[in-house]
């Protein structure tokens, strides 16, 4: 059965007395959206019996006190290989003096290589783990482990820098950064069961590794190394390029893109 104009018009006002109704009600219980009671007569809608109050309440919202500033972490604490801040900040030095920042881009540190190198020398290939290690040791092989050559490496940077500087060798001028460096990779610098030279070495690898790797390993930080290289990163597949006769430029992404 259809509804007649006179039905029609009876319900839309019940519906709209509701409505105001309930505007009302909430307004002078003074309740908000989230539930909150904030003033107004609640008294009376929680018992009926008591005498509504005629004061005026004054709805006051307190303002929260300004935050204060917070200090910038030391990402230092996020070290998992290296245990000694020194330890870490001559490793950052070096690796800024080999992948210096330019006008092309963020040097080593800024592409977060220390980090990657702090990393990776945590983990089983830091301790050579997966390598051949049955003494004796011959034709220039070492006993120690990558993680053991990296640290007399770096603790070797600080202690010459304090001998001929009087501080360590985050701190030195980048020229005697430079000369000291090149001492290493001559093998003018004696170090025990390794040479310094293959100390440099391993540096400058690590360095450049963590400059260019995956940003899931911990280094080439915002893919800018890789952007700098024009390098597309970890794309599976160019078939929508492959036959375009000129070079298509293609914003890299990492393996982390694909999980």
């Amino acid at each position: 059965m259809r509804m007649t104009d006179n039905n029609k018009d009876n319900k839309l006002e019940e519906q709209l007395e509701k409505k105001i109704s309930r505007r009302n009600f909430i307004q002078g219980t003074g309740l908000t959206v989230g539930g909150f009671i904030i003033g107004g007569s609640i008294g009376a809608f929680i018992n009926p019996n008591l005498e509504e109050s005629t004061e005026k309440v004054e709805t006051v919202t307190e303002q929260p006190e300004p935050a204060e500033p917070k200090e910038m972490p030391d990402y230092t604490e996020a070290m998992q290989f290296f245990t000694r801040k020194e330890d870490f900040e001559a490793l950052a030095a070096a690796t800024e003096v080999i992948f210096p920042e330019d006008d092309l881009g963020p040097g080593a540190i800024g592409l977060g290589a220390p980090y990657f190198i702090d990393k990776q020398l945590a983990g089983p290939w830091g301790s050579n783990v997966d390598d051949y290690r049955v003494r004796p040791f011959t034709n220039g092989q070492t006993p120690l482990s990558r993680g053991d050559i990296m640290l007399q490496g770096v603790r070797k940077l600080n202690e010459i820098s304090q001998e001929r500087h009087d501080d360590t060798f985050n701190a030195l001028a980048e020229e005697d950064q430079i000369a000291l460096l090149q001492e290493f990779e001559s093998g003018d610098i004696k170090m025990s069961l390794v040479t310094s030279g293959e100390f440099f070495a391993l540096l400058r690898q690590l360095t450049l590794e963590g400059c260019y790797c995956d940003p899931l390993y911990g280094g080439n930080k915002n893919m800018e190394g890789w952007k700098m290289k024009e390098f597309p990163g970890a794309y599976m597949s160019y078939i929508d390029v492959v036959e375009s006769k000129e070079f298509v430029k293609k914003e890299p992404i990492s393996l982390s893109d694909h999980m």
